[in-house]
């Protein structure tokens, strides 16, 4: 198994921008696709961005896309997340996800075999 922590979670005003950290455990890191999700209250959780093992292949939930950037540095174990333009709907718990490696990039929960405890993101109007 992985374990996952995330991080750079916090407040921001609208506009403003936000990089999320992902920690993974292990010397298998390189091998798994990696994706992000979120959840706001009283919503159920959202695929935002995925990417290949290699880091080569990328996907956005339509509602992030164009200004969010999921990058992934694997001589490190870690994924990143960069969050420009944020608005106030953008407000949630961000989770890490881990699944072993598939032809095509899945977005369901589960296709992910592993997560992070979530980072609290914040966004004032």
């Amino acid at each position: 198994q992985v374990q996952l922590v995330e991080s750079g979670g916090g407040l921001v005003q609208a506009g403003g921008s936000l990089r999320l950290s992902c920690a993974a455990s292990g010397r298998t890191f390189s091998t798994y696709d990696m994706g992000w999700f979120r959840q706001a209250p009283g919503k159920e959780r959202e695929f935002v961005a995925g990417i290949s093992r290699g880091g080569i292949n990328t996907d956005y939930g339509e509602s992030v896309k164009g200004r969010f950037t999921i990058s992934r540095e694997n001589a490190k174990n870690t994924v990143y997340l960069l969050m420009n333009s944020l608005k106030p709907e953008d407000t949630a718990v961000y989770y890490c996800a881990a699944a072993r490696s598939k032809p095509w990039l899945g977005r369901s929960q589960s296709s992910y075999a592993y997560w992070g405890q979530g980072t609290q993101v914040t966004v004032s109007s």
